[in-house]
């Protein structure tokens, strides 16, 4: 089912008067990092540690990652970090940087998926595939019609998965996953508990799967940024342009996070004012 497209911004709720009033989610890969033809090539700076650091000490440790990474490669990835985070879309949650991960099985079926799209496209130098536990991800990047034939073997496929398992066609790829990996859930289950609760909700991401994530945000009156590809069909009413403006947005130590909201939600930014902001989504009101 397409998004749908909303036609004015999130609810208005009275500013808080401090950095506390507000709960931060982020997507990792097209958001915070560039998307990379194979995810295990990604590398985390020392520079978004840092802005990861000073935004859980803004927001009281109300910060999370919400991803379609397990959490044993986010913890992987931001070592020496322990983030806050959903993996695997929230299959895996951990609600404490305290808590250990605890990574979810892989079904028979979908290993044996696995085997037969190694055997089909294991030769095709720009497919990626990737196992995570659960989840089965296949990366096709820009290669002109790979992403038809892998959605060919992924439809072909899901009868023998076990029900409720669904296809999600991003944007470099497909992934086979269970009905219970939606980030919007994830992003509830964190806000049912402390540092969230209480809070109103910022999601930012870049990809289909985020969209659940935006129209969670929006039922608990938060604010969904959708970040690039402003073509897509989005359940958004925020942009930001590109990852670099996610990160210079965040990191702005001019204008705190939540002052840059309130003021955008109450009238667009003067046109004088250099820092990234926040655009309205094309095609909206």
């Amino acid at each position: 089912m397409s998004p749908a497209i909303t036609d004015s911004p999130p609810p208005t709720a009275p500013a808080p008067a401090a950095g506390d009033g507000w709960a931060l989610f982020l997507d990792i890969d097209g958001t915070l990092l560039e998307h990379h033809r194979d995810p295990t090539g990604v590398v985390v700076d020392q520079d978004l540690r840092d802005l990861l650091t000073r935004l859980d000490r803004r927001l009281g440790g109300a910060v999370a990652v919400i991803s379609g990474r397990s959490l044993a490669s986010i913890d992987t990835l931001f070592q020496p970090m322990r983030l806050r985070a959903g993996g695997l879309f929230g299959i895996e949650m951990r609600l404490s940087p305290a808590d250990p991960a605890v990574a979810a099985p892989e079904p028979p079926a979908l290993a044996a998926l696995a085997a037969r799209a190694h055997a089909e496209f294991g030769h095709v130098r720009s497919i990626v595939i990737e196992r995570k536990g659960p989840v089965l991800a296949i990366h096709t990047g820009p290669a002109p019609g790979t992403l038809d034939e892998v959605t060919r073997l992924a439809k072909a496929a899901l009868p023998g998965l076990p029900p409720g398992y669904r296809i999600v066609e991003g944007n470099v790829g497909v992934e086979l996953m269970p009905a219970q990996a939606l980030k919007g859930d994830a992003v509830g289950r964190f806000m049912a508990t402390e540092p969230f609760k209480g809070r109103r909700p910022i999601f930012i991401g870049d990809d289909v799967p985020d969209e659940h994530a935006f129209e969670s945000v929006h039922r608990l009156g938060g604010v969904a940024v959708k970040v690039g590809r402003p073509e897509q069909a989005t359940a958004a009413p925020y942009a930001l342009a590109d990852v670099a403006a996610v990160r210079a947005w965040l990191g702005d130590p001019q204008f705190p996070l939540l002052d840059r909201l309130a003021r955008q939600e109450g009238r667009p930014l003067p046109a004088t004012e250099t820092p990234p902001r926040l655009s309205r989504m094309a095609g909206l009101m």
